[in-house]
């Protein structure tokens, strides 16, 4: 059974950093991507982060220079790490992973909630 596990939301100021971790278990993490989405109220469900499996980086262009996403080697943790939070990153955050074997086989996390306010 596949299970994803986010933590490590909170409040935090602007200006702030947070590190949200996503453990999996039930999967083979390197054949999987992995993937932080957001959402937050009243908007849809956005990527944020993704790392693929072959180590390919995609950003959304909000985030670019103040968010990382990584996956150390060893262990089935991702994580994303969160710098110079701004009020409009608050949202709930989700881990992704998806099976690059077969693309149908899609995961979420419950989510972790990010508030930035002062």
């Amino acid at each position: 059974q596949v299970q994803l596990v986010e933590s490590g939301g909170g409040l935090v100021q602007p200006g702030g950093s947070l590190r949200l971790s996503c453990v999996a278990s039930g999967i083979k993490f390197a054949f999987w991507d992995m993937a932080w989405y957001r959402q937050a109220p009243g908007r849809q469900r956005e990527l944020v982060a993704r790392r693929n499996r072959g180590g390919i980086f995609n950003y959304a262009d909000s985030v670019k220079g103040r968010f990382s996403i990584f996956r150390p080697s060893g262990n089935n943790t991702v994580y994303l790490q969160m710098n110079n939070l701004l009020p409009e990153d608050t949202a709930v955050y989700y881990c992704n992973a998806v099976d690059q074997l077969n693309t149908s086989n899609e995961y979420w996390g419950p989510g972790t909630q990010v508030w930035v306010s002062s």
